[in-house]
């Protein structure tokens, strides 16, 4: 009886050597995965680096914003504009608008005052069309500011005006 556990012993070690293949195999994959983790990461930190612009010889965004401001910008102003509005009712409803444009130099505005009266007839047929809740909240303002803005650019193309501003609304 005395063989028997000198079997066991024998299967023991041969075992234990097993595990410790095992673990050592384990922190070779665990070393793999981090490896493999912080690669990835540094691939995607450049590839996001990439489509920021980090690596092109473009002027930074800011920059680019800076130089447009150092432009020089002039205002034109419109006469006063008083339309009637479009209403499903008996109730009459009437819009007064003070209106500038933003035009970023002298050429702009001298091919602006010769089509002046084509600008204010599409002003004024795009404004007799709206309702009363075209006109709600700063989101219908702004629609409103973008399609005049749009109708100006149409009327003295191939000038184009930078902005459209309010200087006062009154629905009434």
């Amino acid at each position: 009886m005395a063989k028997k556990p000198a079997k066991d012993t024998e299967k023991e070690p041969s075992g234990a050597e097993d595990g410790e293949g095992e673990g050592g195999s384990s922190k070779k994959k665990l070393f793999i995965m981090i490896g493999a983790g912080v690669g990835a990461l540094v691939v995607l930190g450049g590839a996001g680096a990439f489509f920021m612009g980090a690596f092109s010889s473009k002027p930074a965004v800011a920059d680019a914003h800076h130089a447009e401001v150092v432009k020089t910008t002039m205002y034109v102003d419109l006469p006063d504009i008083t339309v009637n509005l479009s209403s499903t009712d008996q109730r009459a409803a009437f819009l007064k608008v003070k209106v500038s444009l933003e035009v970023s130099d002298k050429a702009t505005v001298e091919k602006i005052t010769p089509a002046l009266p084509r600008v204010l007839d599409a002003f004024q047929i795009y404004l007799r069309e709206l309702r009363v809740s075209d006109l709600d909240g700063s989101a219908g303002l702004y629609r409103v500011k973008e399609e005049l803005q749009r109708r100006i650019n149409t009327a003295i193309h191939p000038a184009r005006v930078d902005a459209v501003l309010f200087k006062e609304i009154l629905v009434q």
